[in-house]
């Protein structure tokens, strides 16, 4: 039933800002900064050509995406300074800055024209948050950065710190609300625990999104042994190989350090189980199968031996891609740097991570009927999962598990990257941002669905029936005097739903008033109420 009152309520959002597209976007020049922290694969990166100093984007792109791939971003990883390095010698990889940062975290493929959802990042979040007032460059900023290196590198930390600076005198001296997705949080994470003097000074708040605190086990085993896909679907013809993929990230610190914690204490350590074929002892030369199990430090071993013949041809030459332990090393003394990490005494900080989709934990290859022979041949099995409540990519025990004193922990259901376009969220920064007037009735840690408290909603059922109704607001801010009306204007909306053996016959209908501007604000009520059958 309340899924017609959220339709409804999507329905009129729509209109509001359909009316308003044509209006210059209104700045509030009280808000104070955010700057946006995109993770892994987040950011638009290009290559520089040494020679004349041209730029050409190698991810995201469509035309040619597999071959630049290969040739400009694969990469060697040098122990002596934690870098990986790309094999190109004659191009470096950089990070676009138009735009105060945000062109790189915004759109991934701003030329894809067909399917571009598919690439958005961080651009529904931007577009929201430009409506409620703040201002690229002078409120809004976003950091790009080489996904690709470790989340403690000094070089990323020190751009990172240099970063934080310049939102810092760019917007009036005005401390900094850091909002960051994924494994940025890692980085925020590294360098507040490096750099908590830096982090002190310019930071009030910090939000992290689906952040994999004690790592993705599930996904990134996978990811280690199989390789893996950024976009699913048809547009994955267009974008790099799985395997292309695969052998950029087996010399990627940061995938390393994505890996299940090994010393937190998990309600259900993740594990990897092979079904192997083993010689019976009856003495006839039969075999049985058997169901391995290991846990993270048990699972390196099959790492190591199922990479141990991995190749990757670059430009005619074999290259030997091994699991490498100079990069498990370093990425164990990154988990020592995160867990140590403390939280400023004057920062603020608040976890949003995704609940209800089934999110793998441990995996599995092989079958009782298809087991593995060959360790060097797990590339070619399917893995199946050992799934627990996430975020379909994070599990929802490792984001919770933050290790700092948090103001508020909110579970949100949703995906892991579409967790940043949802209104729930939106609705939570708000208020943690202070934007806007203040909404004393307005509690995130309640917003699980699309009706804000239940100080807003009343529930009852009276003769077989049920009924819900809900009253919603907003407000449009506009220094444009003419988009006004006169006097106050009600339309009525309906919605309706024939019953089925699953659902109820439903019937919703709303009343929405607009009310003449004033001050700048007009402002638009809804009252919905909703009836279906009491099953």
């Amino acid at each position: 039933m309340s899924l017609l009152l959220e339709e409804i309520i999507r329905s009129v959002e729509a209109l509001l800002k359909l009316r308003n597209r044509n209006q210059k976007p209104y700045v509030d020049p009280n808000l104070d900064p955010v700057l946006l922290v995109p993770g892994i694969a987040g950011s638009i990166l290009n290559a520089v050509d040494h020679e004349n100093g041209n730029e050409e984007r190698v991810w995201v792109r469509i035309f040619g995406a597999d071959h630049e791939f290969r040739t400009k971003m694969w990469s060697r990883f040098d122990p002596s300074t934690g870098k990986t390095i790309s094999l190109d010698p004659k191009t470096s990889i950089v990070v676009p800055q138009d735009r105060a940062g945000l062109h790189a975290i915004d759109v991934l493929d701003p030329d894809m024209i067909v399917g571009r959802e598919s690439v958005y990042y961080f651009h529904e979040m931007i577009v929201e948050m430009i409506g409620w007032g703040f201002e690229e460059g002078k409120t809004l900023f976003g950091f790009g950065y080489d996904f690709r290196q470790s989340n403690r590198l000094q070089e990323t930390l020190d751009q990172f710190a240099k970063k934080l600076e310049a939102v810092y005198k760019a917007s009036g001296e005005k401390k900094i609300n850091v909002i960051s997705h994924s494994m940025g949080g890692l980085l925020v994470k590294c360098f507040m625990g490096l750099h908590s003097d830096i982090f002190d000074k310019y930071v009030q708040n910090w939000i992290a999104i689906a952040a994999p605190f004690q790592g993705a086990p599930g996904y990134i085993t996978s990811t280690l042994l199989n390789g893996m896909s950024f976009v699913n679907g048809w547009e994955q013809n267009f974008f790099v190989s799985k395997w292309s993929m695969h052998q950029l990230l087996i010399e990627c610190p940061s995938i390393y350090e994505l890996m299940c914690c090994p010393y937190f204490k998990w309600e259900l350590p993740p594990v990897l189980e092979l079904w192997r074929e083993k010689e019976s002892n009856d003495g006839v030369g039969t075999s049985d199968v058997v169901l391995e199990s290991y846990r993270s430090l048990e699972s390196l071993e099959v790492f190591t031996k199922s990479l141990s013949n991995n190749t990757a041809d670059y430009c005619g030459e074999s290259i030997d891609l091994p699991f490498n332990w100079k990069i498990m090393e370093w990425a164990h003394k990154t988990k020592q740097v995160l867990a140590s990490a403390k939280l400023p005494p004057q920062v603020k900080f608040y976890n949003i991570y995704g609940t209800n989709l089934e999110t793998p934990h441990s995996v599995c290859y092989g079958n009782e009927k298809m087991p593995v022979k060959d360790l060097t041949n797990l590339r070619y099995f399917q893995p199946t999962y050992i799934c627990v409540d996430g975020d379909g990519t994070v599990p929802m025990e490792s984001a919770l598990a933050d290790g700092l004193e948090a103001v508020a922990r909110v579970g949100v259901p949703g995906e892991h990257r579409g967790i940043l376009n949802d209104h729930r969220v939106f609705r939570m920064l708000r208020k943690w941002l202070n934007v806007g007037e203040p909404d004393p009735f307005y509690n995130p840690i309640n917003d699980y669905v699309i009706l804000p408290t239940t100080f807003e909603m009343e529930k009852y059922q009276e003769s077989g029936l049920e009924v819900a109704s809900v009253k919603e607001s907003w407000d449009i801010i506009s220094d444009d005097n003419n988009i006004g009306t006169a006097g106050s204007t009600v339309s009525s909306i309906s919605v309706s739903q024939p019953g089925d053996d699953q659902n109820p016959q439903s019937e919703a209908l709303a009343t929405l008033t607009v009310q003449p501007q004033n001050d700048g604000r007009q402002h638009v009520e809804l009252n919905a109420v909703s009836v279906s059958v009491d099953a």
